[in-house]
């Protein structure tokens, strides 16, 4: 490992990288309706731009994350942002939906890639005993693109133009690859074989972490993908404050994930086995408080965007632990098990709702949030958090 190296000299670009990449993932949302209306398709059609990306991520992720393990990872990471960039560039202008939705494949099969290595690199930067600060920081990246990519996306489609809108990726994206290049330094890494990474397939812990993360953001998404609507119906409040509301949501989520981080330097176990208790409360306070009152909805939204965004690096830290032999793998296992709960919440929440209405929502998410809770407390109670304290616990990555 290097650390004459500042590692916030280059934070910054490992962040705007991993933004960039979840706006190009997520921000179609925002610009829906202009892609129905360009590319004259219909909202399910151009729904599936979003959901195809999600479930190569799931399907394809641990393999190619073996497959770009063997080579170097400052290269990787490059060469991955030089291909968002350059698909973005080709996507606002692309000429029909077929070929717009063939230029989200790439990318996709690129992202749990990325992410992987990105992670990787995040950590050789520091010394092995800041492993969770610095996968903290990186989060920051995820959260940002998570929480803003749509409304971002939205608003600049809005102002300016739909490929403004898309060839904003394309520069941030582009901006995180020259950073990279130029204060990234080389990745000295010793590639394992396919074989010794994919033996952690072979321990119980590691699949309950992944059991346990599925169902963490099944937990998480199928109450967070009907926020907007639950906001709306719910607490009769207009489509500007939602929006305002869901910013709050993404403050909220940046501060938690850095608190999160210190929790778990501190206790692994503990802060794991609190996230779903936390989050269950929270989703009690949004039903039985929730209201058009401005002033109780911003301290409401705030701490429940902070409890649930938390989840992410809290999971991340939990199955990587579980296999720190392997970290990479390990982390490209956490994005599909992370892309399958979102996929899967989603639809499973829709599914309560149809049945129970909107406040179905909720329930649906307790009930998640319970399931959760006793894988988290099973794999504790069978094998341990993988270390109490976190660092001596993760591999150095480089």
């Amino acid at each position: 490992m290097i650390h004459s190296i500042k590692p916030m000299s280059v934070m910054p670009f490992i962040i705007l990288g991993l933004f960039g990449l979840y706006t190009l993932e997520l921000g179609v949302v925002g610009i829906l309706p202009l892609i129905v209306e360009r590319f004259h398709v219909t909202v399910a059609q151009a729904g599936l731009l979003m959901s195809l990306f999600a479930i190569i991520v799931a399907i394809f992720g641990p393999f190619l994350v073996l497959v770009f393990s063997r080579y170097d990872r400052k290269k990787v990471l490059i060469g991955a942002l030089l291909c968002f960039s350059v698909c973005s560039v080709f996507s606002a202008y692309a000429p029909n939906y077929g070929t717009l939705m063939a230029l989200r494949v790439l990318p996709a099969l690129l992202h749990p890639v990325f992410f992987s290595a990105a992670f990787a690199a995040a950590i050789s930067l520091y010394p092995k005993e800041r492993a969770t600060h610095a996968t903290t920081v990186a989060f920051i990246g995820t959260t940002l693109g998570l929480v803003f990519g749509v409304p971002l996306t939205a608003w600049l489609a809005g102002r300016f133009s739909y490929e403004v809108s898309i060839l904003f990726c394309a520069v941030a994206t582009l901006l995180a690859g020259l950073g990279l290049l130029f204060r990234l330094p080389r990745q000295h890494t010793s590639p394992e074989t396919f074989g010794s990474q994919l033996s952690i397939l072979r321990k119980p812990a590691v699949w309950l972490a992944i059991v346990a993360t599925v169902l963490v953001f099944m937990t998480k998404f199928s109450v967070y993908s009907y926020a907007a609507e639950y906001l709306k119906s719910q607490t009769g409040m207009d489509n500007q404050t939602i929006s305002i509301m869901l910013v709050l949501f993404g403050v909220g989520g940046v501060l938690g994930n850095l608190f999160a981080g210190r929790m778990l330097a501190n206790n692994l176990v503990k802060t794991a086995l609190l996230f779903p208790i936390l989050l269950s409360f929270a989703y009690l306070i949004l039903y039985a408080f929730g209201s058009a009152s401005v002033s109780s909805m911003i301290v409401i939204v705030f701490v429940w965007g902070a409890i649930h965004t938390s989840g992410m690096v809290i999971t991340q830290m939990w199955l990587t632990t579980a296999a720190p032999e392997a970290h990479s793998f390990a982390t490209s296992l956490y994005v599909s098990a992370a892309n399958g709960g979102i996929a899967i919440g989603s639809w499973v929440g829709g599914l309560f709702i149809t049945a129970y209405g909107l406040p179905g929502t909720i329930w649906c998410g307790l009930v998640f949030a319970l399931l959760s809770f006793i894988v988290l407390a099973a794999k504790a109670a069978l094998y341990g958090g993988g270390s109490d304290r976190i660092g001596s616990g993760v591999v150095q990555a480089g």
